[in-house]
């Protein structure tokens, strides 16, 4: 049980620092929202009425093909959602005269979804579960090949301007990963399915496979505990592993798989 225990809460940093650092390509698009403070007091010019400034947002997402189909696909299956987002983002718009970008439409109803209904996902059925993870997969590997330093920072939940240039450019993975996301919500909401936790023969199995796959100690020892290496490990060599972990996590035997996945979805619900 000491082994059990001292994995347990190695790989749930882990789960954290990786899988919270991915949730930030839909939660970090865009400069976060200013307030009705001193700032903002000369915008009263600006203000509009609530019902063009939520006819202007609608207009802006269907404009955006990729984004149009997952704001469609919330309104479908989360109404009230859609419609307290969607309201509470023209309230914004029409008080203060504030246009955010649809980047940041998309990104912020994600954040939300993801801590009211996140945990759902864990009770999804393998292949929603599972996309969840290869959509977040996918978008690493896009990162990885524009910019390796990027991808490290990203890994570690740091993002500047060129972090969100690159993701507005890349708006259909984007897309599809917070689809994916709210298809395992929708899907667990009907199925339900209770699984059990990982057990201490998962943990063992990931962390053998991890080093088969050619991960040094070091490596390992930075992705189970969130730390820089000293001395650090090269952006290459890192950014690369962060892949092979998320690639590791996809080749467990499925029962164990999804044990992991479920506690890892129920941990970004809860970030």
């Amino acid at each position: 049980m000491m082994f059990f225990q001292k994995l347990l809460a190695l790989l749930t940093a882990a789960l954290i620092f990786v899988f919270i650092g991915l949730t930030l390509l839909t939660v970090d698009l865009s400069p976060p929202f200013q307030g009705l403070g001193i700032a903002s007091a000369g915008l009263s010019s600006n203000r509009m009425d609530k019902g063009l400034a939520r006819q202007e947002i609608e207009a802006s997402i269907l404009a955006t093909p990729d984004y149009a189909k997952y704001f469609a696909r919330l309104r479908e299956a989360f109404t009230p959602d859609y419609e307290g987002v969607l309201n509470d983002f023209a309230s914004l718009r029409a008080e203060t005269g504030e246009k955010q970008s649809v980047d940041y439409y998309l990104s912020e109803t994600v954040r939300r979804m993801r801590q009211k209904h996140g945990a759902l996902a864990a009770a999804a059925e393998n292949g929603p579960l599972a996309d969840v993870f290869t959509s977040q997969l996918n978008v690493l590997r896009a990162l990885a090949v524009a910019d390796k330093k990027m991808c490290v920072s990203f890994l570690y939940g740091v993002t500047n301007a060129d972090f969100q240039s690159f993701a507005a450019s890349r708006r259909e993975l984007v897309s599809e990963m917070a689809l994916a996301g709210l298809e395992a919500m929708l899907n667990g909401r009907a199925k339900n399915i209770l699984r059990d936790k990982p057990s201490d023969t998962d943990f063992r199995v990931l962390e053998v496979a991890l080093g088969d796959h050619g991960l040094s100690k070091a490596e390992i020892d930075a992705l189970l505990d969130g730390k820089t290496p000293d001395p650090p490990i090269e952006d290459a060599r890192m950014c690369a592993a962060g892949q092979t972990y998320l690639d590791v996590l996809a080749t467990l035997p499925e029962v164990a798989r999804m044990r992991i996945y479920a506690l890892a979805v129920q941990l970004m619900a809860n970030s």
